[in-house]
């Protein structure tokens, strides 16, 4: 099965509504020729203008999280009906960032990827290891954990559909860069973990994004392992330029 390559670019908290409108308008002529799905994820304000601003080109939107119910007393969440009535169609879910500081868990992750999922919204589910676990040499089991907590619930058909990012958090923010090896090992686990619960089709199906400080000049080596089908990217993707020359790798 060929699959589609995936390039999304986190944006974290940049960008107010106005520098992300004008970031999507300077990429939008730099990526139409994509051959791979192009995806920009700003925050929560400037969702609205940037799905606005993006109309008629090849980029498509994210959010950087969602809440599993569908309203409420949840101060601070956004639901799923907020991001589909501005045309949202997939959401970061499970960051390390979002686990480490404010104790996103596993069962939470799996709440909000089958919400966002039942909504239409693809979830972009993340995973990745510290350095400490790393060095304990533990790092391919933990992932399989999360992989496996995550899942929980879904059809294998389903499962298909989905993104999953490993990010290892060693890597995020820091400059450092998995090597080529590292990222398709883990990657390729992560596959072997799925095929393992859902079946090969599954495995086949689903996309697998590697992020950590993807830059243009990694992107190409990246894309080459068989296992990795894309990229989340951080800092890169708050420059046009570079944000494009990743998509274009």
């Amino acid at each position: 099965m060929a699959r589609t390559p995936i390039i999304a670019g986190n944006w974290k908290m940049n960008n107010t509504v106005a520098a992300g409108v004008a970031l999507v308008k300077e990429l939008a002529p730099l990526v139409k020729d994509a051959k791979a799905t192009v995806v920009v994820c700003p925050t929560a304000t400037a969702l609205a203008g940037v799905t606005e601003a993006v109309k008629g080109s090849n980029i498509a939107v994210g959010a950087q999280n969602v809440h599993w119910e569908k309203s409420g007393a949840y101060t601070g969440e956004i639901s799923t009906d907020m991001l589909t009535e501005l045309g949202v169609s997939y959401c970061v879910l499970g960051h390390s960032e979002r686990r480490d500081y404010f104790g996103e868990t596993n069962e939470g992750v799996n709440k909000r990827a089958h919400a966002a999922y039942a909504a239409g919204i693809t979830p972009i589910i993340c995973c990745g290891e510290s350095l400490e676990i790393r060095e304990a040499g533990t790092y391919l089991a933990y992932v399989a954990y999360q992989i496996e907590a995550a899942l929980a619930g879904f059809a294998a058909a389903d499962v298909a559909k989905l993104v999953i990012a490993y990010e290892p958090i060693w890597a995020i923010g820091t400059g450092k860069t998995a090597t080529f090896d590292q990222a398709e090992e883990v990657c390729a686990h992560i596959r072997k973990t799925i095929e393992a619960k859902y079946g090969a089709a599954a495995a086949e199906g689903v996309r697998i994004q590697y992020g950590g400080s993807v830059k243009p000049e990694t992107i190409a080596g990246l894309m080459e392992k068989p296992n990795v089908d894309g990229a989340l990217v951080g800092g890169a993707a708050l420059k046009a330029k570079d944000f494009a020359a990743i998509v274009n790798f």
